[in-house]
């Protein structure tokens, strides 16, 4: 379908503020999750059906079944499905330079985990792209146990 807009109309585009004040607690499969992040490794959980979820999930979404015995290491990379950049960093963003949000679907993986990309420039972030995990100097069991991704060509 060819475009409406008039030539040079990039659309609109508006600032949006999105932020969520709130702890959960783990239960058996998170807590393993967070683990394994902890000791430099991707875990998802299989469902009866075969999908791998990551992150993974206490049941299915498709059938409500448990799946809480069968974990898979996945990744560590993986593909960029979507993103959006974040050029004006907020305090509470991990990364204090511009960088994307991104839909990531690792290898063995059949769900996306969103995460940061620090890709330098926005040019150079692709839906497509290969990219890898920089893990931080320290890690303790949590999301931000992996920095960022990054584009595996300049890992």
């Amino acid at each position: 379908m060819a475009s409406t807009r008039p030539p040079g109309d990039d659309g609109l585009s508006a600032p949006h503020i999105l932020e969520y004040a709130y702890k959960r607690s783990l239960g058996k499969v998170l807590s393993r999750f967070f683990t394994g992040l902890r000791d430099k490794r991707i875990e998802g959980v299989r469902t009866r059906s075969g999908r791998v979820l990551v992150p993974p999930s206490e049941y299915d979404p498709e059938t409500g079944e448990s799946t809480l015995d069968d974990f898979v290491e996945v990744g560590p990379g993986g593909v960029v499905k979507s993103w959006a950049w974040v050029g004006a960093p907020r305090k509470s963003h991990p990364l204090a330079h511009p960088f994307a949000f991104a839909l990531i679907e690792l290898e063995g993986a059949d769900t996306a985990l969103m995460h940061v990309v620090d890709s330098g420039d926005e040019s150079a972030m692709k839906t497509g792209m290969r990219v890898v995990p920089r893990w931080s100097d320290e890690t303790v069991g949590r999301i931000q146990d992996i920095a960022a991704f990054i584009p595996e060509a300049s890992a």
